[in-house]
């Protein structure tokens, strides 16, 4: 957890074992796993970038470019990450109870 709380997730009540406590909990937790993937394949797309640019510089050519699947990956990460963020906020909104019942 204290990595998605550092990634600018806020966790909205103290960890305890009630089922809602738990949900939160292993929300927070999945933020932070799809967030970590998500650093690691911006790295990858940079370290690719580089190699492409040395290689360029060289004149080799590489026909087996991995940078588009990586770009695909990062896409669909932060729309996960945008999505499990929403998710988080409405269970830590104290109105969302009485908005589904509305």
């Amino acid at each position: 957890m204290e990595n998605a709380a550092a990634d600018g997730v806020a966790v909205c009540l103290d960890e305890g074992s009630d089922p809602y406590s738990l949900i939160v909990t292993d929300l927070v937790a999945l933020i932070g796993h799809v967030q970590a993937s998500l650093r690691l394949t911006e790295a990858a797309i940079a370290r690719e970038a580089f190699l492409a640019e040395r290689d360029a510089a060289a004149d080799i050519f590489v026909l087996d470019d991995v940078t588009p699947r990586y770009a695909v990956a990062s896409t669909a990460l932060k729309a996960r990450d945008a999505g499990l963020g929403t998710a988080l906020d409405r269970l830590c909104d104290p109105e969302a109870p009485a908005r589904l019942l509305n």
